[in-house]
């Protein structure tokens, strides 16, 4: 029998090689707790819980202080082979607090799967009853452009908000390194927005894939009528997330009724009453699922699951996020599948990584370390 003996947080400050910026804040660092548990066999697992401040309210400080004072103190001295039931009390310990508690709870299942000697995403395919690319959309196949391998999840990149001429140096260079799906970050300026999205789609041409993320920053009158307009001039835009406030879900549901792209919702939808609440209102065609969101990786597998038998598109996303949030989501997807190209491309705006091992970036996709759990077996010192 082994019990798990510690749970340690550290805080991080990745420098970026470029700017991130949306409609909610501007950032040059990646800033996140990065959480270790540990048993007494000395196997060591891992998450983290990103700084948000805007979009979850949690920080560095807070996180830290949710982990050593409420969580760890839940885990430590318990058997191993309970990881499911100690994970499940992580959710009722505090309130909210969605990051810290998808920190531990990665943690738990990283160790769990490396005691296993499996990958997370295999550990994650066995729970749901199947393993990594078991769907037809995920076979192997040895073509360079067709869809990913098991071990590989496609993304978009994010092209930060800026200027027309900015955005459309960014998006041609982002397609020069592979990518193929564009996520460009609007709602600092609803008269402009339109104008930007066209310099885009003429830089890349017709066959890149151009997403839209408002990040709240668009009233409702204001999101009908750029979004009416971007119908109007046919740019082939794939659909336009979070367009109002998070708490407004009866907005979101009044823009998704006046407008023919399709709306996705992402800080309207933490838990599982938010993802009924939209439903209900019948307020997006499309879910953005997070793990600092919704606090951990059943969770966030019981949003995709639901959202999907609903009939909703559904995505996987990330905060600002190391190689350790992105290979826990990226895990899932592989276990998972959604039904969009997803969103996880936050570990590729770092300088260099702050981690030995883990996922790593080719082109568009993500690929998964095929060492057991994540695959992560230290910090680097490459830290800030």
């Amino acid at each position: 029998m082994s019990r798990f003996v510690s749970v340690s947080c550290t805080q991080l400050s990745v420098l970026l090689h470029t700017p991130f910026v949306t409609a909610l804040r501007r950032t040059e660092t990646t800033d996140t707790v990065v959480v270790r548990v540990t048993d007494d066999d000395g196997i060591t697992g891992w998450g983290e819980a990103p700084q948000a401040w805007q979009v979850t309210g949690e920080s560095l400080m807070g996180a830290t202080a949710c982990v050593e004072r409420m969580l760890g103190p839940l885990v430590v001295g318990r058997d191993t082979d309970d990881w499911e039931e100690v994970a499940a009390s992580l959710q009722a310990a505090v309130a909210r607090n969605f990051g810290a508690k998808a920190a531990v709870d990665v943690a738990l299942r990283d160790l769990s799967a490396r005691r296993a000697g499996v990958t997370l995403a295999e550990l994650l395919g066995v729970r749901h009853g199947r393993r990594p690319g078991s769907e037809p959309n995920s076979e192997p196949d040895s073509e360079p452009d067709s869809e990913p391998r098991p071990s590989e999840v496609r993304t978009d990149v994010t092209l930060s908000a800026g200027s027309a001429p900015e955005l459309a140096a960014s998006a041609a260079a982002r397609v020069a390194d592979g990518f193929r799906t564009l996520k460009m970050k609007v709602g600092t300026d609803a008269r402009t927005d339109v104008e930007r999205v066209l310099r885009v789609r003429d830089a890349v041409g017709p066959h890149v894939t151009i997403r839209l993320d408002a990040n709240q920053g668009w009233t409702v009158d204001e999101a009908v009528e750029v979004i009416r307009a971007l119908e109007a001039a046919d740019l082939g835009v794939e659909l336009v997330e979070q367009p109002v406030a998070g708490e407004d879900v009866e907005g979101l549901a009044q823009v998704r009724q006046r407008v023919g792209l399709p709306i996705m919702a992402d800080e309207s939808l933490y838990s599982r009453y938010d993802l009924e609440r939209i439903l209900r209102l019948e307020a997006a065609d499309l879910v953005n699922v997070k793990l600092a969101k919704c606090g951990s990786l059943a969770i966030a597998a019981q949003l995709l699951d639901r959202a999907a038998q609903n009939g909703l598109g559904t995505m996987v996303g990330s905060m600002m996020e190391t190689p350790i949030g992105l290979g826990a989501m990226g895990s899932l997807v592989a276990a998972q599948p959604t039904s969009l190209v997803d969103d996880l491309d936050a570990a590729w705006w770092a300088a260099s990584s702050p981690v030995v091992g883990g996922p790593t970036y080719h082109g568009d996709r993500l690929v998964l370390s095929d060492q057991p759990g994540l695959g992560v077996s230290a910090l680097t010192e490459t830290l800030v």
